[in-house]
Parts: C-alpha cells; structure tokens; sequence
C-alpha cells in the first residue's frame, strides 16, 4: 500500500514539475521588456485552442524561449497560429 501511494505522490509531482517549465504565454506589452528570438507556426484539423497553446508553448521550450505572444491566429478548415518567441 505505502509503495502505491509513493508512486502516486511521485506523478501528481512529476507532472506539476513539467508544467513549471512550459513557456508561458505573454501580451504586448509584457514582449516589450523582453529580446525577441524569431517565430514558430502551428497548423491542425482537429485542435482547440487550448491545444494550440499547448502546441506553441512546446514548440517555445524547445527553442529554448521562456515566453511566447500569439500574433497570427485563424481558424476554419483548419487552425493555424503563430507566435513570436523571447528570452
């Protein structure tokens, strides 16, 4: 029992650990404190939004941006959605 409750405790943590280091999603005027390092697109069929943030703060991550600010968002057939990326 006390071996099942550890592994339990250890993945609620594990998962709000990852959360911590997403990059978070800012405004304009939050940006403008901050050096830009370039822009990534997303496109889907299926996603909602909240998918396309989730989308955009890993593709942030992973270009080693802390931040992002969406400047392009459309949906229709499909959704597409670009941000710029900063330190």
């Amino acid at each position: 029992m006390n071996i099942k409750s550890t592994v339990a405790t250890l993945s609620v943590l594990s998962a709000l650990s990852f959360g911590a280091f997403a990059a978070d999603s800012i405004n304009a005027e939050q940006a403008q404190s901050r050096q830009s390092l370039g822009t990534v697109s997303i496109g889907s069929v299926t996603a909602s939004p909240m998918d396309m943030n989730a989308q955009l703060s890993k593709k942030a991550e992973e270009q080693g941006a802390s931040a992002y600010r969406i400047i392009e968002a459309r949906s229709g057939d499909q959704w597409h959605a670009t941000a710029e990326l900063y330190k």
